[in-house]
């Protein structure tokens, strides 16, 4: 692995369920068009900042929980080509996003350390 994306959001509590679905469909795109791996985690000790945190970055709101997650690719190249193709790929067109996308953040990483 020498790139990742990797992404915050904040999710309606109730639709964990939708939401896991809404990974799974994801990851299989993102797998079938090159990405190493695929990890979604939900919240479960995510503490409340007072200047910075995951919960005030994605605006979270109290019946909502902080999902963080990454797709791993071989490169910089390699996610570039697979996003593209990925982003139009027809198992996306239609995806249902249970959550407000306008607060997920999200950005690429070449990967300087793995032990």
């Amino acid at each position: 692995m020498n790139y990742v994306d990797a992404f915050i959001a904040a999710v309606p509590t109730a639709n964990q369920a939708r939401y896991r679905e809404h990974a799974q469909i994801t990851a299989a795109v993102f797998k079938a068009h090159g990405a190493l791996s695929i990890v979604e985690c939900w919240g479960d000790d995510v503490p409340e900042g007072k200047v910075t945190s995951f919960p005030l970055a994605v605006k979270r709101e109290d019946d909502e929980t902080v999902v963080f997650g990454w797709i791993a690719w071989a490169s910089r190249s390699a996610r570039d080509e697979g996003m593209q193709k990925a982003m139009a790929d027809p198992r996306l067109q239609n995806v249902d996003m249970p959550f407000d996308g306008q607060r997920m953040f999200f950005g690429g990483f070449g990967v300087m350390l793995e032990v």
